[in-house]
This record gives structure tokens, C-alpha cells and sequence, in this order.
């Protein structure tokens, strides 16, 4: 299990160091205020318009960094800073959030596929850290609370992989709008291009921690069955 911890704890790291930039890149292009003067609820707001999206509403909620789009109540939720925020950062993020609403009602297929595993993960997700726990004391004995254990958390890996091509759609979708509609200045679309990318990059993180993660409890798996 030590090894186990090591990766964990390496890609606890990158993890952290990733989110760290991200912020401290947040915080950078949040500085520079946008020409067009527009905040972040009216991008999001003339995005949803200008793609016949009339059905979602725009929400202002609380905390740092915790945008997201819910396609159950189909609301775009923004934090405090991107709903009135008036600068690059919050022109990215609102126009990313609101790439999601679109790719919601354009039925893009990962985003549909995303969606349909949710309900299964919510489940798998209480049983899955007890069942490797329980796999790993009793190797000895058995390996089918191990096998259960990594067949759950398959569909974790899986969930973080389908997830990247959804957020960087999401961010195409995003980028593409804020230059065809003149949003941004070339150099405000530089820097919400490079805020898109190290916020992706915390997902790609995320996807890569979890796939290592994964194959080492297939490793032990396949020593204990060695070892019968």
C-alpha cells in the first residue's frame, strides 16, 4: 500500500501546484479590465442568446473558482468575481460555463454520456473506498472485495476522462464566441485562452492521478493472483 500512497501523494502535488497557478492566473487576468466593459452575467447571458438558448437562467453564487453549469435545472452559476466581474478571467470563465449550456442543447454526445454516469458514480462512490480497503487486509483470503473495488473505481477513471473532452469543447466553444463576437481584444483572448488552459489542466491532472491510481491496484491484483 506504500507505493499506493506515493502516487497519491505525487499527484496530490501536482495537483496542488496546478491549482495554485491557476488562481494565481485568475487573479492576473482579473486586473485587466475589458474593453467591450461587458460583466460576466452579460457575456453569459449574450452567449445563451446568440445560440437560441432562452431556457437557462444565470445564477450569482458564492465561493472562489466554483463556476459551473447544472443541466438538471439548467442554471450557469458563476461566482461572485466572474458574474460582475468586468475583465478577461471573467469573460472566460462565463463564456466556458455557458459552452456547457450549449453543448447541453446541441445533445453533444460526451456531455450526454457524462451525464448518464453520474447517477451510477453517486452510488459506486460509498462502496468503493471500503471495498479496496477491505480487498486490501484480505488479499490473503480473497480477492474478489479487491476485484469489486477496482471494478467501481474503473468508472471513477473512466468519469475523469470522459470529462476532459467536455471541458476542452467547453473552452473551444467559449473562445471561439468571444473572438466572433468581438468580446475580447486579441490580447484579452490571450489571456483568456491561457486561463482556460491551466483550468483544464486541473482536470487532465485529475484524469492522469486517477488512471495511476487505478493500475496500481490492478498491479497488486495481479500479484495476489500470482501468489494462489
Amino acid at each position: 500500500m506504500m507505493f499506493g500512497y506515493i502516487i497519491a501523494a505525487i499527484f496530490g502535488l501536482i495537483s496542488w501546484a496546478v491549482s495554485a497557478r491557476l488562481k494565481n492566473k485568475f487573479a492576473e487576468y482579473s486586473q485587466t479590465g475589458l474593453r467591450s466593459n461587458l460583466s460576466g452575467a452579460e457575456i453569459a447571458q449574450l452567449m445563451l442568446n446568440d445560440h437560441g438558448i432562452y431556457n437557462v437562467t444565470v445564477h450569482s453564487v458564492e465561493g472562489e473558482l466554483t463556476d459551473h453549469y447544472n443541466p438538471a435545472n439548467r442554471t450557469v452559476n458563476l461566482s461572485r468575481d466572474v458574474y460582475y466581474g468586468r475583465n478577461a478571467a471573467a469573460a472566460a470563465v462565463a463564456a466556458h460555463e455557458c459552452g456547457h449550456a450549449v453543448q447541453h442543447a446541441t445533445a453533444y454526445s460526451f456531455l450526454q454520456f457524462r451525464s448518464a454516469m453520474v447517477p451510477v458514480l453517486s452510488v459506486s462512490s460509498r462502496f468503493m473506498p471500503w471495498l479496496i480497503l477491505i480487498g486490501f487486509f484480505a488479499l490473503r483470503y480473497s480477492v474478489v472485495p479487491l476485484e469489486l473495488g477496482i471494478a467501481l473505481f474503473s468508472l471513477t477513471t473512466l468519469f475523469s476522462f470522459i470529462t476532459l473532452p467536455v471541458e476542452f469543447d467547453a473552452s473551444a466553444r467559449a473562445l471561439a464566441w468571444i473572438d466572433r463576437r468581438k468580446i475580447v481584444t486579441p490580447q484579452e483572448h490571450a489571456m483568456a485562452k491561457d486561463a482556460l488552459w491551466w483550468a483544464a489542466m486541473t482536470y487532465v491532472v485529475s484524469a492522469l492521478g486517477s488512471l495511476a491510481t487505478l493500475l496500481y491496484y490492478i498491479a497488486v491484483l495481479l500479484g495476489a493472483r500470482r501468489n494462489d
